[in-house]
């Protein structure tokens, strides 16, 4: 049985995009995979250094996964900050890890731009934790003989990454050391739209939240921005923000339905946003209510991941054995 693998920084309440492009694929995975999935809070170090913070968004990116359907008795679920074997296995992936690559990645690009543009220097605000990023990503995945690794379409480059320094390693010890890992996502999600219809992100405002109140998620919809289209026109539901969002919580026959309907002019937004809402909140409002009770007893959170960072930590325990007798260090 092939090895799914994936986690989420602690950065907040997931919007829906987090749902339909990681946790929603990785649940489906699990059914089939044998699951690994973690809470990545030393990726969130990077840019949160408050403690009680780091508590607390761990917590609820915990409840957010446990509500979405997880269930630790079939899926290893566990903190990255419990498995310190991820950290012996960073310090050996360093050592075959071109400092070229780490040039490439996309976050230290985007802020050497920043930087640029704002005349700073060009390493400005750039802490190492930062720039080796894809390489703690590589130890997080390679730790556990990862075949599939379900994520946002963001992150495709940090599992090839991870690729290449594997194959590093591998061809230096002449020996299949790790797992060439696979980045996968769902075929919608993959770039979903936010509802400004620029692609869904906590930094551009413009997200829905998974567990947002029925009033609150209905506001929100009603905010997506559409054309100056009338009602009896028809309007092309590939191009519209509204309709990318539905047919990831409608049924096949709905969707058709409402494509239609698009087509056939006669619909104004406002209907097509009140259609959004009702499959969305049908959708959320029994995960809003799972949220809400885990919440309301956070140890139940606790126990699941401790128990299953105990189990990981038995695993990693394995490999990184395995790994120092390769590197002769046993």
């Amino acid at each position: 049985m092939k090895i799914a693998l994936t986690g989420i920084k602690p950065t907040g309440i997931p919007h829906i995009g987090n749902y339909l492009g990681a946790i929603k694929p990785a649940l489906k995975l699990a059914e089939t995979c044998e699951a690994r999935y973690f809470i990545a809070d030393y990726h969130a170090l990077n840019a949160c250094k408050d403690p009680d913070q780091i508590r607390s968004m761990t917590l609820e990116i915990a409840a957010a996964w446990l509500a979405c359907g997880l269930d630790p008795q079939k899926v290893l679920f566990y903190r990255q900050s419990l498995v310190p074997q991820t950290h012996e296995l960073l310090t050996m992936l360093l050592a075959f890890t071109p400092k070229g690559l780490m040039n490439r990645a996309h976050a230290y690009k985007a802020m050497l731009q920043a930087n640029s543009q704002a005349n700073r220097d060009p390493d400005d605000g750039v802490n190492m934790g930062l720039f080796t990023y894809p390489v703690l990503m590589a130890a997080d995945i390679l730790l556990f003989d990862t075949d599939l690794v379900p994520v946002g379409n963001d992150q495709f480059q940090h599992v090839e990454m991870a690729v290449d320094i594997a194959q590093s390693f591998n061809h230096i010890y002449a020996k299949e050391c790790f797992r060439l890992p696979q980045p996968i996502a769902t075929e919608h999600s993959r770039t979903l739209p936010g509802l400004d219809g620029r692609k869904m992100s906590k930094s551009y405002g413009n997200t829905v939240p998974i567990f947002a109140p029925e009033k609150q998620l209905r506001k929100l919809l009603m905010r997506i921005i559409t054309n100056s289209q009338g009602v009896e026109e028809p309007k092309d539901p590939e191009t519209c923000t509204i309709f990318s969002l539905y047919r990831n919580f409608a049924t096949d026959e709905q969707v058709e339905t409402l494509r239609q309907r698009y087509l056939a002019g006669g619909m104004g937004w406002g209907h097509a946003k009140q259609e959004l809402f009702e499959v969305m909140n049908t959708v959320l409002s029994p995960l809003r209510e799972r949220y809400e009770e885990l919440m309301a007893n956070p140890k139940t959170i606790t126990d699941a991941l401790e128990e299953g960072s105990a189990k990981a930590r038995e695993l990693a325990q394995k490999k990184i054995a395995f790994l120092r007798e390769i590197i002769g260090m046993d």
